[in-house]
């Protein structure tokens, strides 16, 4: 039997030791930013614990190269790559700082060949597609995504697919790492914790070796989880005749999850926090995936569950919640049907964003009127925080909190009284919390660029304030789906590839002005149908204005042209929060972000529930 050798390793030991090699024959890198910010805040959760403790990211099955030290990945590479990208982002972060040096040797480093060469290699080096290329490039350059996001199409270097995905993943790094160490102390922290406690069992051995052990591990799993544990203390409390029956009971529970591609864990989470005081010596009210267990078999609270005498009734509780938790990552309402208003907070959370849950698991028991009330709400809420990067513990200590309320709402029997402490609780919780935000979220829309957010974030948002015109324009009060905004195309007024002789005449009218930096400005976008847009291409404004009037979308077609219809119109009253341009110059893109950032003002806010 072939040489088996296993190593437990910090990042920092991983990178310093060994060379990395995705061979091609390797799957390419999938993760999007759902896997990568929960990775993320995964680590963000073991070190905002302060107990000191390994974060254990599982194993990683490797078979040695020709080279010493180098290793052809087989099993693991999502994770290394993402690693290898977070080292990347923290480089460039630490700019000027003497933790350059260390990361630079844990990213590139020279080595001596069997012929006594000395070569340079980056230590993770991806051979699928361009990925090599892309990587090359990124650490080259040393800067942030937009600007990796440039040199690479400047370089000539495709980016789509896997590529795209290395790319975004580097930008969800780099925000994430501004958003929450915004200086070198909070930096040098996170770090410190990354390159000494996020560990992992190495385990080398030759190919075909290593293939039978990855296939055996996929088959029969590793290690019992606090799922695995919850399962087990449940079944101590049926009689063994009960067994099959609950084990059917609790496939319902774990099946669809995997199907969904969902972390039982987090559910589990939420699953506590949205149903349950929760009391724990921090006072924060929140369950870490490392405390689920430990909550469970809590005497007080397995009385409070009540699963020693009731172990089934307590699985169908957790199953409806799994079949609403589903059916809310859908875009689905509490009758587990497509809803407006579910589907309109999806477009803004995305597959990055599952905290809100929640919430809404808190609220399902809410008649649908309510719910459908509570969500729009919660969008508005969500809207400020997301949209000014707050970082997602700042929520979690709050949400767990507020579901209390919640459920305390959905017991009340009056549907009067039910529908005034809704209107409190949200008047209190989320309209205060926007009120403390607003001057926060007027400073991020000030700077809003194309590449302040991920670009169905931005595409999101444009929809909305394009969906709010054409409401207002049209009489309407009641939003149709949003999914007829989030389809056309993003629009630069400026164009984004545009002719030398644009670019000059832009840059001699607006010397103050840098043309690259307009073009992605907020004003400066616009939402398009795809006829129009390949019909408008790049040509100066006096050209697009006539193509524009085309437009379905009067925020869109407005810009060229207003249209006044009666006295006292709908039209006319949404005109005057719009206006047309004769030219576009800087002063131009400018004053249309205020105008945008005024409409915004007015589509994300909360409303009261009619009641009595």
């Amino acid at each position: 039997m072939a040489k088996i050798e296993n190593y437990k390793y910090s990042i920092e030991e991983a990178f310093g030791e060994c060379f990395y090699i995705v061979p091609d024959y390797q799957r390419e890198y999938v993760w999007t930013e759902k896997e990568v910010q929960q990775l993320l805040d995964d680590i963000n959760e073991q070190i905002d614990s302060g107990n000191g403790q390994e974060y254990f990211i599982g194993t990683v099955l490797v078979s040695p190269g020709a080279q010493k030290k180098h290793y052809e990945v087989i099993d693991g590479q999502q994770r290394l790559t993402t690693f290898f990208l977070l080292l990347c982002a923290l480089k460039q972060l630490f700019r000027g700082e003497p933790h350059v040096a260390a990361l630079s040797g844990l990213i590139s480093t020279s080595y001596t060949d069997k012929e006594g060469n000395i070569r340079a290699s980056l230590k993770l080096d991806p051979r699928y597609e361009n990925a090599s290329e892309v990587l090359r490039k990124l650490v080259e350059l040393d800067a942030d995504p937009q600007t990796v996001r440039t040199g690479v199409h400047a370089a000539g270097i495709a980016s789509f697919g896997s590529l795209e995905n290395l790319l975004s993943a580097y930008d969800t790094i780099y925000r994430f790492l501004k958003a929450n160490y915004d200086d070198v102390v909070k930096l040098s922290k996170y770090w410190g914790y990354l390159a000494n406690y996020v560990v992992f069992i190495q385990i080398s051995t030759d190919i075909s070796s290593a293939l039978k052990i990855f296939e055996t591990i996929n088959e029969r799993g590793i290690g019992l989880n606090p799922m695995d544990l919850l399962k087990n203390l449940l079944f101590t409390h049926v009689r063994q005749e009960q067994f099959t029956d609950l084990k059917n009971e609790w496939k319902k529970v774990t099946k669809p999850l995997e199907e969904a591609k969902e972390k039982p864990l987090r559910f589990l989470r939420y699953f506590l926090m949205a149903n349950y005081v929760i009391r724990n010596g921090r006072g924060d009210a929140v369950v870490r995936e490392d405390e689920i267990y430990d909550w469970f078999s809590n005497k007080q609270n397995a009385a409070v569950c009540d699963y020693v005498n009731k172990p089934f009734e307590f699985v169908r509780k957790i199953i409806r919640n799994v079949e609403n938790y589903l059916a809310f990552n859908k875009g689905c309402g509490i009758d587990r049907q497509p809803s407006l208003a579910m589907d309109s907070l999806q477009k803004l959370c995305g597959g990055a964003f599952s905290l809100h849950n929640v919430l809404l698991l808190a609220a399902s028991n809410f008649p649908k009127p309510l719910f459908d009330h509570f969500v729009r709400q919660l969008e508005s809420f969500l809207f400020y925080y997301i949209f000014t990067k707050t970082p997602t513990k700042d929520l979690e200590r709050s949400f767990s909190t507020w579901a209390d309320e919640i459920r305390a709402i959905s017991e009340t029997a009056d549907p009067t009284v039910q529908g005034d402490k809704l209107n409190a609780f949200i008047t209190q919780r989320f309209q205060k919390n926007m009120d403390d935000k607003e001057t926060e979220l007027t400073d991020a829309l000030k700077r809003y660029t194309l590449f302040s957010m991920q670009q169905y974030r931005t595409r999101y948002f444009l929809s909305k304030l394009t969906q709010y015109v054409d409401m207002a324009y049209k009489g309407l009060k009641v939003p149709g789906s949003l999914g007829e905004y989030t389809v056309l195309q993003i629009e630069h007024i400026l164009p984004n590839n545009p002719e030398i002789s644009l670019r000059a005449s832009f840059e001699e009218k607006n010397p103050h002005a840098q043309y690259d930096d307009y073009r992605n400005r907020l004003g400066n976008l616009t939402l398009l149908e795809k006829p129009i847009n390949i019909v408008a291409s790049n040509n100066f404004f006096a050209n697009k204005k006539a193509v524009y009037c085309y437009s379905k979308n009067y925020l869109t077609s407005s810009i060229a042209e207003i249209k006044t219809v009666g006295q006292n119109s709908s039209i006319n009253r949404i005109n005057e929060k719009l206006q047309a341009f004769e030219d576009w110059s800087a002063a131009s893109i400018d004053k249309r972000h205020e105008l945008l950032m005024g409409l915004a003002r007015d589509v994300w806010r909360t409303a009261p529930l009619a009641t009595g």
